[in-house]
């Protein structure tokens, strides 16, 4: 580790990847929410027309990214709201035509130009520039600013539109905020990730998190979690193992989707055990069982194997694990 921290490419390559990390599960929970998980990828692909335009100009190709994602996301969410083409329609016609500018600009430029292409379609994190490094993180910033401040509004649109438009919410405008995030995302992630595989960091942290989580807080912070150690954890990995930086980073965020699939499996499991277990309960409780007796409420718990078990109705409800400490009745 010490090695790999004396080179200067590899610690922008761990400031950027942290940012990534950062910034992309942040946006990606409202995405997941609105069944929209595969928008990011969409917006890799106009990306790419963006990319060709500033190769084949000569321009900064992270600044003409920025403006074709950040004017797709915004067309893209008034032809939804306002035109009568569908949502889907117009997704396919803005994706296709961002790959078709791509394909043939890319065409008429240099012989360097396809090779360059490629560090942008799948990362190349050990080429990021000092500036690219101060772009990504004012990029960074205001992506977690916004979504920071905004959230409740956003996840209120993402789960009712309807409901949010009728209490008076600015909905389209919202929506557009959030398209824009997502564009800026896609742009602030293309050298760490790729273009092609960035929707997978926006995704699958917050598929994750929320398959262990019971909360949108708590699965927002824990995406985050996942975020910043499959990003770093993938950038590190690939240096010593000699692998692409953005498939390295993928494919550590995939990983941990398995392993919380089946822990969350596992839980699941242990739940349906103990739910049985306590509507089964076999023990008759009451004054001379043997099991100490404490007044809870407008009832009595038995204190019965580290637990506190009180009847209600037919079945009995377990209230307090001694051995784990206090916790909320259930």
């Amino acid at each position: 580790m010490p090695e790999l921290l004396s080179y200067d490419f590899m610690q922008r390559a761990l400031i950027a990847a942290f940012l990534v990390g950062l910034a992309a599960p942040m946006v990606g929970i409202f995405l997941v929410q609105r069944r929209l998980s595969l928008i990011g990828d969409g917006m890799g692909h106009v990306s790419l027309a963006g990319v060709a335009v500033g190769l084949f100009t000569g321009n900064q190709p992270v600044a003409t990214a920025l403006v074709f994602a950040v004017a797709a996301a915004v067309l893209i969410e008034v032809v939804r709201a306002r035109g009568r083409t569908s949502g889907d329609v117009a997704l396919a016609v803005m994706f296709y035509g961002g790959i078709a500018i791509g394909v043939v600009l890319i065409s008429k430029a240099d012989g360097d130009t396809p090779t360059n292409l490629d560090s942008y379609l799948f990362g190349a994190i050990t080429t990021t520039s000092t500036s690219d490094v101060w772009t990504f993180a004012v990029l960074a910033a205001v992506i977690v600013a916004v979504t920071w401040v905004l959230r409740p509004r956003l996840f209120a649109v993402a789960n009712d539109e309807e409901y949010a438009r009728a209490t008076g919410m600015r909905v389209t405008a919202l929506n557009i905020t959030l398209a824009v995030l997502t564009a800026v995302t896609v742009v602030v992630s293309m050298r760490v990730v790729g273009l092609l595989l960035i929707s997978a960091l926006m995704i699958v942290p917050n598929a994750a998190s929320q398959l262990l989580t019971g909360s949108f807080r708590a699965a927002l912070r824990l995406a985050v979690v996942l975020g910043v150690v499959a990003s770093v954890g993938g950038v590190v990995t690939s240096y010593y193992a000699d692998t692409p930086s953005g498939g390295t980073i993928v494919i550590l965020a995939i990983a941990f989707f398995v392993v919380a699939s089946v822990l969350s499996g596992l839980l699941a499991r242990r739940r349906a055990r103990r739910q049985e277990h306590l509507d089964e309960h076999s023990h008759e409780h009451g004054a001379g069982c043997g099991h100490p007796a404490i007044q809870h409420g407008d009832h009595v718990d038995y204190l019965h194997d580290g637990e506190r078990h009180a009847a209600h109705a037919d079945h009995w409800d377990e209230h307090h694990i001694v051995s784990a400490g206090p916790k909320e009745d259930r």
